[in-house]
């Protein structure tokens, strides 16, 4: 360890009595917690303690915290390694050396065959900062292929390329949640934050409480709609449309902001145009949203003195993801609800370290620190903290259901971490087709994923509570996992197999096994970067309670002038360097960088600091309904479950309260199809068929279906979803698609691919 070590990380496990300050490894949130290892009768052998400092969740947690432990137990996760030793032959326990040497065999024959990008890499959002680092750096260096992506891509891709388009940067929230708090008014599209991330809807009742207002867009009336001041209701898949409609009104009502327009951004005429012809009448014909619902969101909106547009995978998870949240973006802008204290556009990252995980280069195009992989500059840089050439560096390869439709083609060999695509993505049944096509398949999990079952090899791995690592939350906030309890024996860490893999193939330097040493590196690499986390250290992290980026680090004296807050503007964390003075240390050693949890305050981090409107247009979406499928099918996530559930799937309490699937429905259409509640129901698109009971509420659109995404087999949601992909961020049509619905009877069969 460094010198910047935190206190001890790995030691919890022999003092049985002490409480680990870490960090949920569910949502986005990172909610603070506290683990007591040796708790007698605890689940995992772990007990879940309130951690009420973290300012985040201040020691609230939903039911996936609380239950997390449980995944620890030796009885519901992998604690060996697994090999098909033939073709067609079941997977059987193996020793950690001949699994490696199969992997390391499997991967380096294709490549050998058919070149480097034969073999592909597929992370996950889940990963920490060291993991998808270094996987990254693996999938470029030691195989040499440009084929890798994550399952973040299907998270919130449509709002980073929004986000880069409009501000120049991409981080999910450009300011602290407790701002959401404190503002006039909050439009929030696209999310159930009371399912989706519980501790988190606390701040929109305080919002209210204080006189706030809150305006929720869904297409169903869910447990965060009826919060609401105001549910606007749309037609799957125009929530671009209903953007436009209301920044119509915006001009048409004398609402722009013509001061902040002139002073602080470009391409207004051009946007203002663009919404022009989307008019009131209009938007109600392609929304269903009614002229006066409209009218009435935009008052709420402008009359207040600050707000808010807070978008989820709703708008995103669409062929016109980009542009649809680039409509949202050009609200904000042009009411001048950017760029100001308690106002902005923020994007609610789903996926545990979801922000984290696109910064540091496991996404097809980027380079660690959030560069751009076909920047001559970037590669340079981060070729010489690898110390190779940069001409060696692989250019940017397939997105991630690109890479997953290549599969058994072009790629024939495939190394998989943090991830469950059989369940998790579009077109399901053909994604499965195609893994199971593969040459060789190797997957890294905690537990026997469906992806898992279908691997030549399965690797055994570290979780959140046995190994040390940092995450970076929707807030921009890069935090500390600490390690509470020792891995059970025979399982290894990703950083561990990344390390015995990398040597195997001829790469025996520059895969360190410890945490904290590949951060230092990953420091390094961002140094400079859009996600500079060069100031940042694991020490800073554990006295800080986190730390934001942008953060680089203060040259040292004579090294060079202070830099500035750099190209994002914005203020520095209050009180971020205990013990310091504001001059710095004794003897004139400069104060560190305190960290930025407020970004594009002065300048937004464009060329010249001005924000960009991007003028956009409602198009329909890639499938429309017709006489064959008349309805719109939308999907989503249950309280109880997580992603595709490969995890939480297997804790008793989370399954009594979400044992399946289901198919939400309106009254009007559950008597059309003849279904009641509870019987079985068929959904149906161009892709599949999936089975699963008729839940029947008038709090959906009668136009819409809606099903949860967590199981396999024949309730399978994503059986059905459409793989038509964003032209910018390659986000698939998860989020609408055309379906029919029919009586299913006794008939239960696995949906047809």
């Amino acid at each position: 360890m460094s010198s910047t070590t935190a206190p001890p990380a790995g030691s919890a496990s022999d003092t049985p009595a002490a409480t680990v300050d870490t960090h949920c490894p569910y949502c986005a949130l990172q909610c603070g917690m506290g683990l007591r290892p040796g708790a007698e009768g605890a689940a995992g052998g772990v007990e879940v303690v309130e951690r009420t400092a973290f300012d985040v969740n201040r020691g609230a947690l939903c039911g996936k915290g609380r239950t997390a432990p449980a995944l620890l137990s030796s009885r519901v996760r992998l604690t060996e390694p697994l090999v098909r030793r033939r073709p067609g032959g079941p997977l059987e326990p193996a020793g950690w050396e001949e699994a490696l040497d199969r992997v390391a065999e499997g991967l380096s024959k294709v490549r050998a065959a058919h070149g480097p990008d034969a073999v592909g890499v597929f992370g996950g959002g889940g990963l920490t900062n060291e993991k998808a680092y270094l996987l990254g750096k693996f999938a470029r260096l030691a195989l040499g292929t440009s084929q890798i992506d994550y399952n973040g891509r299907f998270c919130m891709s449509s709002a980073a390329a929004a986000h880069n388009k409009a501000f120049g940067l991409d981080r999910g929230l450009p300011f602290p949640l407790a701002d959401v708090a404190r503002t006039g008014c909050v439009i929030l599209v696209g999310s159930n934050l009371a399912e989706t991330m519980p501790p988190a809807l606390r701040y929109l009742t305080e919002l209210r409480e204080r006189g706030g207002k809150l305006i929720v867009v869904d297409p169903r009336r869910t447990r965060t709609a009826e919060q609401a001041d105001l549910h606007l209701a749309p037609r799957p898949g125009t929530d671009l449309a209903l953007a436009l409609g209301m920044l119509h009104l915006v001009v048409a009502e004398g609402r722009v902001d013509t001061g902040f327009v002139a002073a602080r951004t470009t391409g207004w005429p051009e946007a203002r145009a663009a919404a022009m012809a989307h008019w009131p009448e209009l938007v109600e014909r392609i929304t269903g949203v009614p002229v006066p619902r409209l009218r009435e969101a935009v008052a709420l909106f402008c009359d207040a003195s600050s707000s808010m547009v807070l978008t989820a995978r709703g708008p995103e998870q669409q062929s016109k993801g980009t542009d649809t949240v680039g409509a949202w973006i050009n609200l904000c802008l042009a009411t001048g609800r950017a760029g100001r204290p308690l106002s902005g556009y923020g994007c609610l990252t789903g996926q545990g370290n979801g922000q984290g995980g696109r910064e540091h280069g496991q996404k097809a195009d980027q380079l660690p620190g959030y560069r751009r992989l076909d920047d001559p500059a970037a590669r340079e840089h981060v070729a010489r903290v690898w110390g190779v050439d940069p001409e060696t560096l692989p250019g940017p390869g397939r997105s991630a259901y690109e890479l997953l439709d290549a599969l058994g083609r072009d790629v024939r060999a495939l190394l998989l971490t943090g991830s469950n695509p059989v369940v998790s993505a579009p077109r399901a049944a053909h994604v499965e087709e195609r893994i199971a096509s593969l040459d060789f398949l190797a997957v890294c999990d905690v537990v026997l994923s469906e992806t898992a079952a279908l691997a030549d090899v399965v690797l055994p791995v570290a979780q959140w509570a046995e190994e040390t690592g940092t995450t970076t939350n929707l807030e921009g906030r890069v935090l500390l996992r600490r390690r509470a309890v020792a891995p059970p024996p025979g399982v290894r860490t990703d950083l561990e197999v990344l390390n015995a893999l990398a040597a195997r193939l001829g790469r025996e330097k520059g895969f360190p096994t410890d945490p904290e040493e590949v951060f230092d590196e990953l420091r390094r690499a961002s140094a400079g970067g859009p996600a500079d986390y060069s100031g940042i250290t694991y020490r800073r992290i554990a006295e800080e309670d986190g730390v934001f980026w942008p953060c680089p680090e203060v040259p040292a004296v004579g090294e060079g002038a202070e830099p500035p807050l750099g190209p994002v503007g914005g203020t520095p964390a209050p009180d971020s360097s205990p013990g310091l003075p504001p001059g710095g240390a004794p003897g004139g050693t400069p104060a560190p960088h305190p960290g930025t949890p407020r970004l594009f305050l002065d300048r937004f981090a464009t060329d010249d600091g001005r924000a960009r409107f991007v003028p956009v247009a409602h198009r329909p979406s890639a499938e429309e309904p017709d006489a064959a499928y008349p309805l719109l099918l939308t999907t989503g996530r249950v309280l109880a479950q997580y992603q595709s559930g490969a995890q939480t799937r297997r804790v008793a309490e989370l399954n009594d309260a979400a044992p399946g699937p289901f198919v939400q429905l309106h009254p009007r259409l559950a008597e059309k199809v003849g279904v009641a509640e509870g019987e079985p129901v068929a959904v149906v698109s161009r892709r599949g068929r999936a089975v699963a009971p008729a839940r029947i509420t008038p709090d959906i659109r009668p136009d819409t279906v809606f099903m949860p995404f967590h199981w396999p087999g024949a309730g399978r949601a994503n059986t059905l979803t459409n793989p038509a992909l964003d032209p910018t961020s390659r986000m698939p049509e998860f989020k609408v698609c055309a379906v029919r619905v029919e009586a299913a009877g006794e008939e239960h069969g696995e949906a047809a691919p």
